[in-house]
């Protein structure tokens, strides 16, 4: 078996997809039923990454059209990108099953393309010149295609329920912060935790402010953490990254990440600086790409965001966004 197909239980395979990003890999997984095979997350639609589907297809011996359904943790392109494609493979349209908040995600922003109206202008009222901020913006274009072709009807999940998928009944969380309706798929019988992009090792999810996101992205990712904390977990399955088998550790990790990263992020506005001059305090970002680019300054305003709601820093709301500590 190939070591980019990981047996996780008898009826359940991670599959690593590559990813053409400083994050160079993304894990999917497979789920057999009685009546086929449910995908959890997709990948990035690039020839690469369609190639490792057909791979991971050979090593467990079925066909696209064994697949049943396809369910998502949440929209962001890597893991909503293969969706139609995946589709077109089982040669009849598949429900692909998301958070309602996620499916609005990806109507908007893939499907109608409006985040990509007023990107740039978006991107230099943070602090960019006008001349990189185009240019950052032109990545995330490339990225849009790259979900292409969209699935046809997208299925909502409510957070609180239950999904069957083959022999597990998954409880629905609702794990905000990476992504505003991100759901994470939880086997108490078996202790398992789908946790998609929420809890990662050796890296942080990326927690930041977009156009149109819901308020304080940092606040409600670290409430989730302490709250998701006592979960009794004994394996969970992130979407990037290796398994997690010390759940509370990590989280705990990732806790005191944020504390420190917020200290970082108040020294460095200092007496008044934009959301890219603190960016570059705070970050070494001196091989940064425009794809890079635009995560760190999304994560740089959610914990100015953060700060300024506690009452740490003060927002100057002029053409170029502006903090100052208080």
């Amino acid at each position: 078996m190939s070591q980019a197909l990981v047996p996780v239980a008898d009826d359940l395979y991670q599959v690593h997809l590559p990813l053409p990003f400083a994050l160079n890999r993304v894990n999917i997984y497979l789920i057999r039923g009685a009546d086929g095979w449910t995908v959890v997350d997709t990948g990035l639609n690039t020839p690469e990454a369609r190639a490792a589907w057909g791979a991971a297809f050979v090593s467990l011996g079925f066909e696209p059209g064994d697949l049943r359904q396809i369910v998502l943790t949440h929209a962001h392109p890597d893991h909503f990108g293969l969706a139609g494609w995946l589709e077109e493979q089982a040669g009849e349209p598949l429900p692909v099953y998301l958070s309602e908040r996620e499916a609005a995600f990806a109507r908007s922003v893939w499907l109608e393309g409006r985040m990509g109206d007023g990107f740039a202008a978006y991107l230099t009222r943070l602090g960019m010149s006008p001349a990189v901020a185009e240019e950052t913006a032109r990545s995330f274009y490339g990225t849009a295609e790259m979900t292409l072709p969209h699935p046809a009807r997208l299925e909502t999940l409510q957070p609180g329920g239950e999904m069957q998928i083959g022999r597990r009944r998954f409880r629905l969380i609702h794990a905000p912060g990476h992504s505003d309706g991100q759901l994470l798929f939880y086997d108490p019988d078996d202790r398992l935790l789908l946790c998609g992009d929420h809890v990662l090792m050796k890296i942080t999810p990326n927690i930041g402010v977009w156009p149109d996101s819901d308020p304080d992205p940092l606040g409600r990712f670290l409430a989730s953490l302490r709250d998701l904390r006592r979960l009794d977990v004994r394996l969970a399955l992130p979407g990037h990254k290796s398994l997690i088998s010390d759940w509370a550790g990590r989280v705990d990790e990732l806790l005191a990440h944020h504390e420190t990263r917020l200290t970082h992020t108040l020294a460095a506005v200092g007496n008044g600086a934009t959301v890219y001059e603190t960016a570059h305090r705070v970050f070494d970002s001196s091989a940064f790409s425009p794809h890079e680019w635009r995560f760190a300054l999304a994560e740089t305003l959610a914990h100015l965001d953060y700060l300024e709601r506690r009452g740490l820093v003060r927002r100057q709301d002029e053409d170029v966004l502006r903090f100052r500590a208080v």
